[in-house]
């Protein structure tokens, strides 16, 4: 059967990576994780404080692009693939609340995203992929044969960020975490470069009271209707 481009693209927090994850494994599809990549590109900004509370040194991190690499290394006890910055992998570190307080402000310098979407666009040269971000439907891979947008409400986004980091031991509050969320949705749909918006051509859910059984299947069967 010819494989496709599937992109999933949405709000932060919608599950899109849960589903990814699935859709992938279910197809014999390779799963890559953007915001992964935006992620460790933060954690080293952070690291070399570039970005914090007090400000934000673009120009700094712009010139030091070229010491970042970055790479997916697939761990076979977890099933996927985990994100490797600079050959040291970061895949707990990248999704703590820290790093998601600053991850919109790096994912919207021009220079990161050019850099990022050429590698992105690279792992999905010979199709077979499933790929989830902000801008993969529109900006990525604009021809992809399935695009899928998800969206849930902001509290029920930030109910699942909540449980999620509470359960990996971090000292958090709903209010803090629903505050990220909604500021994480206001920079990511209003950045001047690749903004989040849907691509025309998309297909949304809203999985606010869907369960990931019931996501899994419905987009299963939108796939199965492509090659119809």
């Amino acid at each position: 059967m010819e494989k496709i481009t599937i992109a999933i693209d949405g709000f932060s927090s919608t599950g899109k990576s849960t589903v990814a994850k699935q859709l992938a494994k279910e197809l014999g599809y390779v799963y890559v994780d953007t915001g992964a990549m935006y992620r460790a590109v933060t954690l080293f900004a952070m690291r070399k404080s570039y970005i914090d509370d007090d400000g934000f040194d673009k120009e700094g991190l712009v010139n030091d692009l070229s010491q970042i690499r970055l790479r997916f290394v697939f761990n076979p006890e977890a099933g996927f693939a985990e994100m490797y910055l600079n050959d040291e992998n970061v895949e707990k570190e990248i999704r703590q609340m820290e790093v998601s307080r600053f991850v919109s402000q790096v994912a919207a310098v021009p220079q990161v995203r050019e850099i990022l979407v050429a590698q992105q666009q690279e792992m999905g040269r010979e199709k077979g992929i499933v790929m989830d971000g902000r801008d993969i439907g529109t900006v990525v891979f604009p021809d992809a044969e399935l695009k899928i947008f998800m969206t849930a409400s902001a509290e029920e986004r930030a109910q699942r960020r909540f449980k999620e980091l509470q359960e990996r031991g971090e000292e958090v509050t709903y209010a803090a975490v629903l505050e990220n969320v909604q500021q994480r949705d206001e920079l990511d749909t209003t950045r001047k470069d690749s903004p989040l918006v849907k691509a025309e051509d998309a297909i949304e859910i809203d999985n606010s009271h869907l369960t990931l059984a019931g996501q899994f299947e419905k987009i299963l069967e939108l796939y199965e209707g492509t090659k119809k």
